[in-house]
């Protein structure tokens, strides 16, 4: 049976990022991909310009509504925006036998806050725990732990403190510094540097959530962690290669780039 992956995250209007990014990713994959919606965003190539979370109820609903009937083998969150969210997602996949790969969703791509600071603890204390491989970028390791990675010197130590937080594995993902586009892969004690030369496209809205979703993928294929992400780095920086203008903004990251080489 084809491999099925669940997204549990907000929706991007733009179709650039959020559930429009996870299902484009999962599609290019090979995977079935299937969704339980948090949020509703109205957002485009400039920001985001209303955010509006479904009821707790509704999330719930959505998922068991999924995973009792088709069943997973793997999940992925991202926008979860508040704490009454994040601890029934959390609650919901510690239940689900599956691998989980948690983006802790905090800002944008435009710095438009996604996440409410109240649910910051939520995140710390419930999310990281149920993960099999947390993904954050700079900014949102800086608010869930007080460390600035400010060179990549800095990589492990900010991996030591998401670690402590209990998540099998972390990626911190240095995309916002300066030189090559270097993640750092740990899971406290077996470690890998992954590194891409930088690209000069500024189009890259969806970045975060499509490395999340690959990741997934590959996790749903019965990958190791690392060759999950080493294949998901891959087929990101492909992406990012290929990612077009659209709008007056940021345009997106190009999902479809894999399937237009492999002539499908």
């Amino acid at each position: 049976m084809i491999p099925r992956v669940l997204t549990v995250a907000g929706s991007d209007s733009g179709g650039g990022a959020g559930i429009q990014a996870d299902l484009k990713t999962m599609l290019a994959l090979g995977v079935h991909g299937m969704s339980v919606l948090t949020a509703v965003t109205a957002q485009n190539s400039t920001g985001v310009q209303g955010a509006w979370e479904l009821p707790v109820e509704a999330v719930r609903a959505q998922y068991r509504s999924v995973v009792d009937d088709i069943g997973v083998q793997a999940v992925k969150t991202g926008m979860l925006a508040s704490a009454e969210l994040v601890g029934a997602v959390a609650e919901l996949i510690s239940g689900t036998d599956a691998p989980a790969v948690v983006d802790p969703v905090g800002v944008s791509k435009h710095g438009d806050p996604l996440l409410a600071a109240s649910a910051l603890d939520s995140v710390r204390t419930r999310l990281l725990p149920v993960a099999t491989v947390a993904t954050p970028n700079l900014d949102e390791v800086a608010q869930l732990t007080g460390v600035r990675v400010r060179s990549e010197d800095d990589l492990r130590t900010a991996a030591a403190a998401v670690l402590e937080f209990g998540p099998r594995w972390v990626l911190i993902k240095g995309g916002h510094l300066a030189g090559d586009a270097v993640d750092l892969l740990t899971d406290g004690t077996e470690e890998h540097l992954l590194r891409a030369p930088r690209l000069d496209n500024r189009h890259t809205h969806g970045t975060g959530c499509t490395l999340a979703s690959a990741i997934a993928c590959g996790l749903a294929r019965g990958r190791s962690v690392p060759e999950a992400v080493v294949a998901a780095k891959e087929y990101v920086t492909g992406a990012i290669a290929a990612g077009f203008a659209l709008g007056a903004g940021i345009g997106p990251v190009d999902h479809g780039w894999a399937l237009r080489r492999d002539g499908r």
